[in-house]
């Protein structure tokens, strides 16, 4: 990569002249190659062995994260008339920032009996000019830092400064912002910047929500993420996401709906698929329900799942995804007898296969 950036460093030289050793004066930062840079000069000298008797000139690299960046420094005394001083300039090539220093320059750019000599004949204003310039050779330009953006919401949550309403969860009080709840949930946004009652009261009770879940739900609002406790498996973690996602539709956090739906659908078993297909004929989520669906129909699984009490609940309370189910069946073995060569389908076989074992699994159950 190949950038420039210059710059002009204009010292008042009455002023210049009686600072002490070792005192620097930075320039202002400037950009080159796609990092930022700066001059340190010192008026007298950068080593006080030298008797104030020199000028010091240096480049520094500001951009604190980048590293091995090989720069051309150009520095020149700009003279009365606008030309470069034949005798006061220099030129050097470095890795920045250099191994063991800060910066690289020039500890003897020029004498100060040379810089009155100039002041006095080409600077009626009592000012010296530099001109500095920078050449990046080569390196890539330094890398962004990823956003931060649901850290700091999530700092800002969890220490609750600047809170403006709280909420009455199952006897847990969870702090929060208005602003940021609104921009995040449009039932939310109704109920605390609308008319409703809640837009004017410090403190909202929720029922039929467990504060594990509001708090998951809370922070996801936050930060788009999950609490780092629920990467695991087993029936608790299923649990936990049906309600999450039934607290997600209920608020209208769509972001949070999708990513439940995903988790559940990576949950998948016999024993959970009846009770995450209701929760997805529930709350509107037909990719989770199709899931479902391709599951039901797998015939390892179906002869399975017939037999577990989620599904007597299914048949139950939403017949008409028993339908969806047989139908897909029916329609699965119609393709299995077509691929045979026959167009012949019998529903007495699905019967046999997968409906019949139904009045079994209601007796099972003392179901009637």
């Amino acid at each position: 990569m190949l950038g420039s950036g210059f710059l002009e460093l204009k010292l008042d030289y009455s002023q210049a002249k009686n600072l002490p050793i070792g005192d620097v004066i930075y320039s202002q930062n400037f950009s080159a190659g796609g990092y930022l840079w700066r001059i340190r000069c010192y008026p007298r000298g950068n080593n006080k062995d030298d008797r104030g008797d020199y000028l010091s000139l240096f480049l520094e690299l500001v951009t604190q994260s980048a590293t091995n960046v090989t720069a051309v420094f150009d520095a020149f005394l700009l003279r009365g008339d606008g030309a470069a001083s034949p005798v006061h300039q220099n030129r050097c090539v470095r890795a920045h920032p250099p191994e063991g220093f800060c910066a690289w320059g020039w500890s003897h750019f020029a004498r100060w009996r040379d810089l009155e000599l100039e002041s006095s004949s080409s600077a009626p204003d009592g000012r010296v000019t530099f001109v500095c310039g920078v050449i990046v050779l080569h390196g890539a330009a330094p890398t962004p830092p990823p956003p931060d953006v649901a850290t700091s919401l999530g700092r800002l949550l969890d220490c609750g400064d600047g809170s403006d309403v709280a909420f009455a969860v199952g006897g847990e009080t969870f702090r929060a912002h208005r602003a940021v709840l609104a921009a995040r949930s449009p039932v939310l946004r109704a109920g605390l910047l609308g008319s409703m009652a809640e837009a004017t009261t410090p403190a909202v009770t929720i029922h039929d929500i467990e504060p594990e879940t509001f708090g998951a739900m809370l922070r996801f609002m936050y930060t788009d993420t999950l609490p780092a406790e629920l990467d695991g498996e087993g029936s608790s973690s299923e649990n936990f996401f049906l309600a999450l996602l039934a607290a997600a539709d209920r608020y209208a956090v769509d972001m949070l709906k999708v990513v439940c739906a995903q988790r559940l659908r990576d949950m998948l078993s016999v024993d959970n698929v009846g009770a995450i297909l209701i929760c997805a004929e529930v709350h509107g989520c037909p990719e989770l329900k199709n899931k479902c669906l391709e599951f039901f129909v797998e015939d390892k699984n179906f002869k399975k799942v017939v037999l577990t009490e989620g599904y007597v609940q299914l048949i139950q309370s939403f017949p008409s995804l028993f339908d969806e189910i047989k139908a897909r069946i029916e329609a699965k073995d119609e393709r299995v007898l077509q691929e045979k060569g026959s167009m012949y389908f019998d529903f007495s076989v699905v019967k046999s296969r997968y409906l019949d074992p139904l009045t079994k699994l209601f007796g099972v159950f003392g179901c009637t």
